[in-house]
Parts: C-alpha cells; sequence; structure tokens
C-alpha cells in the first residue's frame, strides 16, 4: 500500500492506495465522489474527466499515486456553493444532457475547453475538442449550444471584471 495526499474541492485528502488502483476508484470508493463516472475504463468515452492541476484528465487513465500531491477538482467541486457554475447552467437551460452518465465528464471537458480559447469558441472548434468525450443518448448538438452560450457568459464575465 502506498499513502497518497492530494487536494480534492480545495479539501487535503490522504488515503492507502494499492500502486495499481486508478484516480477514478480513489475518487468513487475511497472518497464517495461517485459524480465521476466509470465508463469504458479505457480513456474513450470521458465519462471520467476530471481537472488535475486545473487540466481535464481522464482519471480512468492514471493511477491515484499519479494524483499525490496534486489539486483535484470533480464535478462535486466545480459549483460555487448552491449557485451552479457557468457550464453547468449552461448545459441545464440549453437542454445539453439526456440520460445524464456523460454530463458530469462533458461538463468537466467544457470548462477546461472554455479555460484554453478565451477567444471564444465556435461549433467546429467544440466538436474537435469534444472528440475524446461520447455521448450516447444526443446528436451532441444541444451539449455544443451549451458550451459556446457558457463560454459566451464566462468571456460577457470576464469582460465586466476588468
Amino acid at each position: 500500500m502506498t499513502d497518497v495526499t492530494m487536494t480534492v474541492n480545495g479539501q487535503t485528502v490522504s488515503g492507502s492506495v494499492e500502486g495499481r488502483t486508478l484516480l477514478v476508484q480513489f475518487l468513487r470508493d475511497s472518497l464517495g465522489l461517485t459524480g465521476t463516472h466509470v465508463g469504458c475504463e479505457t480513456s474513450q468515452c470521458g465519462a471520467c474527466t476530471i481537472h488535475m492541476d486545473g487540466k481535464s484528465v481522464k482519471s480512468c487513465s492514471m493511477l491515484a499515486v499519479q494524483a499525490d500531491g496534486a489539486a483535484i477538482t470533480t464535478i462535486e467541486g466545480l459549483a460555487d456553493g448552491e449557485a451552479l457554475h457557468p457550464v453547468q447552467t449552461a448545459f441545464k437551460e440549453h437542454h445539453g444532457l439526456q440520460c445524464g452518465f456523460c454530463t458530469p465528464g462533458m461538463i468537466m471537458a467544457a470548462t477546461d475547453i472554455i479555460r484554453r480559447h478565451p477567444e471564444g469558441l465556435n461549433e467546429k472548434t467544440v466538436r474537435e475538442e469534444l472528440e475524446g468525450n461520447i455521448c450516447r443518448c444526443t446528436g451532441y448538438h444541444n451539449i455544443v449550444k451549451a458550451i459556446i452560450a457558457a463560454s459566451e457568459a464566462m468571456n460577457a464575465d470576464s469582460t465586466k471584471a476588468a
């Protein structure tokens, strides 16, 4: 067993893990953060997407020991208390979800896409950037609309703050 310590959603957490324990397993099984989903277990579907040190990663393709010392944000840590994150709000307002299984991973990927494209987004860019996230319910149309709307809202908020 190996001891790991990381900051998850702003809280320092520690635990003992076997060397083969995936980060997604640690988050779900040890910490009870079940919003991070296990889909394909081969990093193809994106349902396990989280942020590690501010960047989008698939938690089913890395070991918990690799996250030792990292800052992790899961879907549970994205909102500010009761106030939804702008991407969560946009998914709700633009019907960017169906069954909800892919939604946490899509939202986490979307926030990273928006962060990396402060100049704004268009449909082509969003579709290309979402390539590693699969939704089996939709044609992605409303997901793409939601991400573009969130990007516009977040850019408008940052312009007001400047």
